[in-house]
Order: structure tokens, then sequence, then C-alpha cells
């Protein structure tokens, strides 16, 4: 089966109907709460350092059906040492499994229970908490607590219902720091805090659609005002098959703009991996004829001057060859853009063998010369190998070799049999990696330390009468309003959605000046380390308000806030702080009937032949005019005024003024929508 695929921007929905792409999603989103989910520990506190560091070995344990999940089975062969660095802040006993867990936190749960009805679940009548096994060591206990809070709901996207499957909550796992050979190191600060799972069913059908349903869910629950954002309090699960494929989860995606490169080349992998085992069946090799062998193969690469295998003997390690039978060619297939097969062993000696230092292979059907001809030459006697078979040589000591051999011939008969259920890395180049085996079902059973938890119809109801309006009903309501595109989607998940309306209904302010300042200003703020969360919505309502009834102009409103930002003393009361800054910056409104007055002052000042041209005076005059009555004018309107004064025509309908460098000057540029600033 040749791979029928073209570069990513020209394939289209047919193309991947063709191939039957199904798509999946499950979005982890971190909840904004106080608490870790079964702990006391305060959550969203991170840094670096640490008082303490732990070392464990993960060992499986049988499920509840007496089964050993195939993931903890293939963790065990890694032979990890796990280090845990601990923060005594943000740690205690329970993370250590040295203490039995707290009742969940309510404050997680009624978040999880918002999102589950604005998912349109079937919310469970009793939540059972269950441990999930993870022997990757991203858990100090070996498990997860998890439980279901609602199934089978729905969302809307172009006129289709996207199925959602279930919610779920859940603690978070600690964040890697390294994972080198047999170490692998994780901070503890992000261990345990809640979060949700939403689980789609696997509805998507282009590269394009399941980034924008994921778009959807992300938008749906930061709607809320109640989860964490940044980056990496968000991250996306994709489960990605084709016809005649399997499920492949791509894990851990953190940014949304990259799910229609990792899913296009997944597709196009599990193409490539079905072609292959269509070559090898015509090769006459299938899971029950597959032959191979395994030799060490030291003293013939002591030869050679490859600079990876030099520098492994000279360290004591030893170098095995496995000679693939009729697997000549097939190890140089290509699977994903700028991928071959052979990446494939490569992948997984790197993982389960922990050989990570790369290159950790090569093979007979490279283009390169690693090594000389001869030393092939000799290798292929040694191995009794034919011209159609493959070699494929690792280094290290005798321990990893052993396991990274058995990984290829394992690896080498999963290729007989299509597509492996696996759990892939993200690269960022848009490729994918081998992580770990898929995990099933026998890597959950119940949790005996927390009872059953009864989930109320009063707490249910007490929930759904305060719920946000949908994102896509504010998305349309703010197109209506004339919104410019740039600030609809940040207004509909910023947490000052309602305080935005409220200012346009009660003070009928134009809803574009108010979403630029809500959204651009702010993020403006934010970049200079202002802090604008510190503002309440009552002190923004007021002073919107002040504008409204003429006591300030649009600059002075960017101005109060910026002004109450950069105070240090937080002393001053709420509601206080806006009329603070307003006397401090001694704005006083400049009635309309002076302005002409302030306007002549200035031109006839300017009448003693310094300016070469009426616009270079205009600029000038426009400059000492805002920097005098900041605040205090309007400054469209003034620049209106000064051009009629001028001669110069009508309003400016081609710039916007600024403070630089302690002098005002325009831009030629023009929000969407007007000048507004």
């Amino acid at each position: 089966m040749a791979i029928p695929f073209k570069p990513l921007s020209l394939m289209t929905a047919e193309d991947y109907a063709n191939i039957g792409l199904k798509c999946g999603l499950e979005i982890h989103q971190q909840l904004l709460t106080e608490r870790k989910l079964f702990c006391r520990c305060p959550a969203g506190r991170y840094s670096s350092d640490y008082d303490a560091e732990i070392l464990r070995h993960m060992r499986p344990t049988l499920s509840e059906l007496g089964e050993y999940d195939g993931t903890a089975l293939m963790e065990k062969k890694t032979r990890k040492n796990i280090y845990y660095r601990i923060h005594q802040d943000t740690v205690c006993t329970y993370e250590m499994d040295d203490t039995p867990p707290f009742f969940m936190d309510d404050t997680a749960l009624d978040i999880a229970l918002e999102i589950g009805l604005l998912l349109r679940l079937n919310m469970v009548g009793e939540l059972h908490i269950a441990r999930k096994q993870y022997l990757d060591g991203s858990i100090p206990t070996g498990f997860q607590r998890t439980t279901i809070v609602g199934v089978d709901g729905w969302i809307p996207y172009k006129g289709r219902r996207i199925g959602i499957r279930q919610l779920g909550l859940e603690e978070d796992a600690c964040r890697e720091v390294s994972d080198i050979g047999h170490d692998r190191v994780f901070l503890t600060d992000r261990l345990g805090m809640p979060l949700v799972e939403p689980v789609t069913e696997p509805d998507m059908r282009t590269p394009q659609e399941t980034a924008e349903v994921a778009q959807v869910l992300h938008m749906l629950c930061r709607s809320t005002g109640k989860v964490r954002t940044g980056y990496g309090a968000a991250r996306q699960d994709v489960n990605v098959s084709v016809a005649g494929g399997t499920r492949v989860e791509i894990k851990g995606v953190p940014q949304i703009s990259r799910i229609p490169g990792l899913v296009y080349n997944e597709a196009m992998r599990q193409c490539a991996l079905l072609g292959i085992r269509s070559k090898l069946k015509e090769k006459g090799i299938t899971p029950e004829t597959l032959q191979f062998s395994v030799q060490d193969v030291t003293r013939i690469a002591a030869q050679t001057d490859y600079e990876p295998i030099r520098r492994g003997l000279a360290t004591g390690w030893q170098v095995k060859c496995v000679c693939l039978k009729g697997f000549a060619g097939i190890l140089s297939e290509p699977t994903q853009e700028n991928t071959i097969f052979a990446k494939e062993f490569s992948d997984r000696v790197r993982v389960i063998a922990c050989l990570t230092q790369l290159p950790n292979i090569i093979h007979s059907d490279t283009a390169t010369e690693a090594l000389p001809a001869r030393t092939w030459k000799d290798l292929r006697r040694k191995m009794r190998a034919a011209p159609q078979d493959a070699l494929v040589l690792v280094w290290g000591d005798e321990g990893d070799t052993t396991t990274a051999c058995s990984e290829i011939a394992l690896r080498a008969k999963e290729a007989t049999q299509g597509v492996p259920n696996d759990t892939r890395q993200a690269l960022r180049d848009g490729t994918n990696g081998f992580e770990r085996v898929l995990p099933g079902a026998e890597r959950m059973y119940p949790d005996t330390d927390l009872p059953p938890l009864m989930v109320g119809e009063q707490r249910l109801e007490r929930i759904a009468t305060r719920l946000p309006e949908y994102v896509w009903d504010r998305q349309s309501r703010y197109r209506e309003m004339g919104l410019p595109e740039d600030v609809i989607v940040p207004l509909c998940i910023s947490p000052r959605a309602e305080v935005f309306q409220r200012i346009v209904d009660e003070l009928e302010i134009n809803p574009v000046f108010v979403a630029v300042v809500l959204c651009q200003r702010m993020k403006s703020f934010r970049r200079r380390d202002l802090r604008p969360e510190r503002l309440t919505d009552d002190e923004i309502y007021e002073v919107f308000r002040r504008y409204a009834r003429g006591e300030l102009a649009r600059e002075g409103v960017i101005r109060v806030f910026k002004h109450i930002l950069r105070k240090q003393d937080a002393t001053v009361g709420e509601g206080s702080r806006v009329e603070a800054a307003i006397a401090e910056l001694e704005f006083q409104p400049l009635p309309a009937d002076r302005l002409p007055a302030r306007i002549s002052g200035a031109v006839q000042v300017a009448n003693d032949g310094r300016f070469p041209t009426t616009e270079k005076k205009y600029r000038s005059l426009m400059g000492v005019l805002m920097k005098d009555l900041l605040g205090c004018v309007d400054g469209n309107r003034l620049a209106h005024e000064l051009r009629q004064k001028l001669n110069l025509g009508g309003r400016m309908e081609n710039g916007k003024w600024r403070m630089e460098n302690g002098e005002w000057r325009m831009e030629n540029e023009t929000p969407v929508g007007g000048p507004l600033l």
C-alpha cells in the first residue's frame, strides 16, 4: 500500500476520507483551585527549587481481574531509577502514599460539574474513585486517583454534533526534568493539582477539524473563568486511526496549533505501516514465519572508525547484531515527513532499553557509510545473512543490549501485523515518536481509601443556575456588535466577559472601545508585568462610568488603569483607588466650549513660519495638545477639530496617538472598527 499523501497544505477532506481518517480528543485542563484534589497542599505554585530528593523503583500490580497492564509490564523492562525533587511547601506525605487521601476538594468538584453541564453530559449520581496505574514514574504512588463525572454529551460544530464520551476529574502528574539512560527526574510541584479530562468520540475527519474542536473545548472550559491558563495548563491527547489501522494516542500536545501537523504525520505513518505489512506479506513474512537471529559482534565492530561505536567500546560496552530475515529495504521505507521506518526501532531501543544517546542503532539499509563495505560483508558472514536480509546493530552494556535486541525483534514482528497500539510522543517538527504501549483497561482498579460520593440534585441545580453563556453564542453576539475578530475569542474566554456586558448594557458605551481596552490593553499591561488581574470588576466598571459621564477622556481610561496597577501601595481600599488615581493624575474634563479656544491659542503660537507644510504643523500641534490635555479630552475629537481649524479636511481616519519616549506620536494604523485610542 503506497502512501497516498500530498503535502499537508494540499490535502483535502476527500483525501482523508479515502484513507478513513478518524480522530478523537482527550483534553486535560487544570482547574483554578487553591488546594490540590486529595490533600490540603496549595495548588499552582511552581518552582525548580527543592528541599529533598526521593528515589523509587516502580513495580506492576494486578488489576481487579488479576491481570497485568501491558504498559506496566513495558515500564518494568526499563529498570528506571525514578528521582522526585520535593519542595516542602507544595508536597505532603499523601503524594508519597504515606498518608491516606483527604476527601475530594469541593471547589474542584463544583467546577467539574459545571463543565459537565456545559458539555450536556448525563451526570452521574454517585462518584466512584478509581486508581489508574502509571509506572512511568510521573506519579510517585504508581497510580492516579480519578473518577467519572458524566457521560454521553455533545457540543455543536459546523452544523453537526461532536460526541463527548465522558468527563473525568483526576490528579495531575509531576513535571519531568530529565530522562537520560536509566535515570528519570521529576519535580513534584504540579503533582495532585485537580484537572478535568473531557473525552470526545472519534468524530473528527480531518486534522483541521481536530484542532478546531480542541479550540472549542478549550474555549468552553476557559469561559467558566475557573480554569488555569498559561503554557502547560491545558494539554491535548489526540487519538488517530485510519482504515485498517488502529487507535494511536499522541500524548501531551501543549499547543492546539501543532495538532494538524501531528495528525497528518500519524495518518501518513499508519498508511506507511500498512504498506510495509503488505510488502512483508508478499515476501512470505508473517507473524508465524518471521525469523531473526542475534549475535555479539563486538570483535568485528571494533575495527570500525564509526565514532558512536568507538566511544561505546571505550567504556566497555559491547555491540550486538540482529539479523531480520527478508527485511532488506524495509527499514528505509518512509513513514513520516523526513522519517524512515528504522526510527521505529530506534525509538523502542531509546525508551525501553534506555539507550538514550543518539544514534543508538545503525542498519544495513542506511544510505550513509557509517560502516565500510568490508565491515558489512564481515557482519553478513558472521550472521549468515543473505542479501535480502537486514542487519541492525546496537551497542551498550550486556543488560541494555539484550533488552534492545528483544525489542527490535518484537517491533519486527509487529511490522508483520500492521499498526501497533502505541502511545506516541508529540515532537516539535510535527512528527511523533514512541513513548509507551497504549494502556488498557487492566490498569484500572477501585480505590479502597475513599467511599463513593453522592452528587445531589440540589448541588447540580445550584450550579446550573450560574452557568456561563455558551462561547459560540457569545461569539455570534459579539460579531453582531461589530467587535473586531481579534478580540472576539479572547473576550469570549475572558473572566471580564460579564463586566464587559454590564458596561455595554448599562453605560451604553461603544462596545468596540470597551472590548479593545479589556483585551488588547490589558494584555499589554500583562506583558509589562503590571498584573491587570489586580483590577476588580467594580473598579473597571467605575472607570468606564466616569468616562460615560464625561469625567474622563478615552486616553484617560487607560492612564487611570495603568496608574492603579503601578501603585505599589495596596492599602487603598477597593472603590477608592479609581478616585485616588484620577486625583493624582489631575484629570479634569475640559468643557466642550473651551476646546476651540485652547486650539486657537496653540495655532496662534505655531504661526511663526517654523513649519514647511500645514500637515507638519498639524502633527506638531497634536503632540503638544495631547500632552497638555491628556485624559481631559478625546484624542480623536481633538484631531478632528484641529484639522478643521487648519483647513485640512474632515476627521482623522488613518492614525492614532500613543506616548513614546515621553512624547506623543501618531501611528499610521487604525484598529479594526475605526480609531479608538
